[in-house]
């Protein structure tokens, strides 16, 4: 392995093209396809979601032909945009990819909300409307519904592309019954979307967190000396810092900049991992562990366990989808950390 280096010590900047250019699906979803996507037989919604999906991308099954005494069956037209309506892990983000992949466009953009509005914030509203304007496609993964100035910005820019013609498709952050379970948020998101509501077409994706299916529900937290040894195991370069460190440093720098404190780094390694009381720091934590989540990056901790990082009361508030969403991600990231490491 290489020296550890510090997630402190990265300054990252980006400039607005380059957030332009970095608009395509994470790395774990570079070959998602429809084809790929594995529905459950237990929640047939899956299915019926893909195959409409397939369709809103142009590759539907080929319309049934007339029978000499009938008509053929004319589909109903779809919508400019597609809302994927479902609790996290049931593969939104997957069909999503798949979208992008088979949509034969010549200019199109897959991002989370906080991409599009960091794009906003570096180049200015206007100048965002004249990048993307005339793309065929956006897809918008976790469309933040709870953060009420950036959904009317981010209304108003999908209301001046779809005008233009840019077809939508949409996942949001939906508030979670439970870990695993989906309480559905399709009026949540049509109501603040107001102004757009009629563009989009909801299609519902019931199901359970698969990143569960496999994991006993805990986070993997290690010793200090299996920290060590972990570390030190390493193919490639891995980070290693004390995660209050990393707390008071995600502080300084915008979350849109926080997939390059990951660049070239193949496992985040955070010492004496302690409860998150304010609620800055564990939102912007949970910003965080989604590019490490995107990246695929694996994650390795001492301290308390990463599924126990954020508060009680704050698992009770209204931020409890992001949290328990987070909670998910770095379960699956800590036992990536342990296949990985796996002889």
């Amino acid at each position: 392995m290489t020296e550890p280096i510090h997630l402190t010590s990265r300054e990252p900047v980006v400039t607005g093209p380059e957030m332009l250019a970095s608009l395509v699906p994470p790395p774990q979803f570079d070959g998602a396809t429809f084809d790929s996507y594995r529905s459950d037989d237990a929640y047939p919604s899956q299915a019926e979601a893909k195959e409409l999906l397939q369709r809103f991308a142009g590759r539907g099954a080929p319309a049934k032909k007339a029978g000499f005494f009938s008509r053929a069956k004319k589909e109903p037209d779809m919508k400019p945009g597609v809302y994927l309506d479902g609790g996290f892990g049931v593969g939104k983000t997957h069909l999503l990819a798949s979208i992008y992949h088979a949509m034969p466009a010549r200019r199109k953009y897959f991002g989370s909300f906080i991409e599009y509005t960091a794009l906003v914030g570096a180049l200015g509203y206007k100048n965002t409307v004249d990048l993307l304007r005339g793309a065929d496609l956006l897809c918008i993964d976790e469309f933040e519904l709870d953060d009420p100035g950036d959904t009317m910005v981010m209304t108003r820019l999908l209301g001046e592309l779809v005008t233009s013609g840019t077809r939508l498709a949409a996942t949001s952050n939906t508030p979670p019954n439970a870990l695993g379970e989906g309480r559905f948020a399709a009026q949540d998101f049509l109501r603040e979307i107001h102004a757009m509501s009629d563009s989009f077409q909801t299609i519902r994706i019931d199901g359970v967190d698969f990143r569960q299916r496999a994991l006993d529900g805990k986070a993997v937290v290690l010793d200090d000396a299996a920290y060590q040894r972990e570390l030190l195991a390493t193919e490639g370069t891995a980070s290693d810092d004390a995660f209050a460190d990393v707390v008071r440093h995600l502080a300084k720098v915008h979350p849109s900049r926080y997939i390059r404190l990951i660049d070239g780094v193949s496992m985040v390694g955070l010492r004496d991992v302690q409860v998150l009381t304010d609620q800055s720091e564990a939102l912007r934590f949970v910003a965080f562990v989604d590019r490490v989540y995107d990246a695929q990056v694996p994650i390795i901790a001492t301290g308390t366990s990463l599924d126990q990082v954020f508060a009680e009361e704050m698992l009770g508030g209204g931020y409890r989808k992001k949290y328990l969403r987070a909670i998910s991600r770095l379960n699956a990231l800590t036992h990536s950390a342990q296949l990985q490491s796996a002889p």
